[in-house]
């Protein structure tokens, strides 16, 4: 079993910043990608950004490039989705999961979820 905890959601305004944070814990050694999905109401959830557990390679959704940043901590099993330039329709519920094996983009390849956390971003 895999527990994740997000964090860091919250109101902001259109241009401002928030940091997401996801703390991992359990059996993490077949992780092989993290991942952030998000959520808004009366859509499907959708893929935000990906990194490897180990390696560097990262994946952004093309909505998000060059606004979003994620990280890791590996030391505490803790990942982080920098967000810059918020704008409204990013306003959504925020979820990280893990997967051992699949396509990083796509959400039934992952195994565990989180709880989520809101992002609300006013114009």
């Amino acid at each position: 079993q895999v527990q994740l905890v997000e964090s860091g959601g919250g109101l902001v305004q259109a241009g401002g910043s928030l940091r997401l944070s996801c703390a991992v814990s359990g059996r993490t050694f077949n992780n092989l990608s993290l991942g952030w999905f998000r959520q808004a109401p009366g859509k499907e959830r959708e893929f935000v950004a990906a990194i490897r557990w180990i390696r560097s390679y990262s994946n952004y959704a093309d909505s998000v490039k060059g606004r979003f940043t994620m990280s890791r901590d590996n030391a505490k099993n803790t990942f982080y989705l920098q967000m810059n330039s918020l704008k409204p329709e990013d306003t959504a519920v925020y979820y990280c999961a893990t997967q051992s094996a699949g396509k990083d983009y796509v959400r039934g390849d992952y195994n565990y979820w989180g709880q989520g956390t809101q992002v609300t971003v006013s114009s």
